[in-house]
């Protein structure tokens, strides 16, 4: 299973670092990143690292803002997120899953492990 912890409720403009720990299954083997879902609407991917540590995708609307890392020999991946802004809201999942490209295509459909998710509120 993969535990996140490290969401809550920023200002605009702050930054949180989700973390992201997995037990049971060893990360290296798998394409990692992060997800997120806003209140009524879909999953959209923010972030992923091919397993190879080869290819690492960023969603456009992640602007340079967020930074993914991981140290495989902990089993343990982050999310850096910098200048967050209002439309950042919403639950935050890590994820491990068989493939992630540049491009980003095709890794939420991989998906073969998923937290349970951590809310990030960004509020004045």
């Amino acid at each position: 299973q993969l535990v996140e912890s490290g969401g809550g409720l920023v200002q605009p403009g702050g930054s949180l670092r989700l973390s992201c720990v997995a037990e049971g299954f060893p990360l290296d083997r798998y394409a990692i990143g992060w997800f997120r879902q806003a209140p009524g609407k879909g999953r959209k991917t923010v972030s992923c690292i091919s397993a190879s540590d080869a290819d690492t995708y960023y969603a456009d609307f992640v602007e340079g803002r967020f930074t993914i890392s991981a140290d495989k020999s902990k089993n343990t991946m982050w999310l850096q997120m910098t200048n967050l802004k209002p439309q950042d809201t919403a639950v935050y999942y890590c994820a491990a899953g068989l493939y992630c490209h540049a491009g980003g295509g095709g890794w939420l459909r991989s998906l073969e492990f998923e937290g349970q998710g951590t809310l990030v509120n960004v509020s004045t």
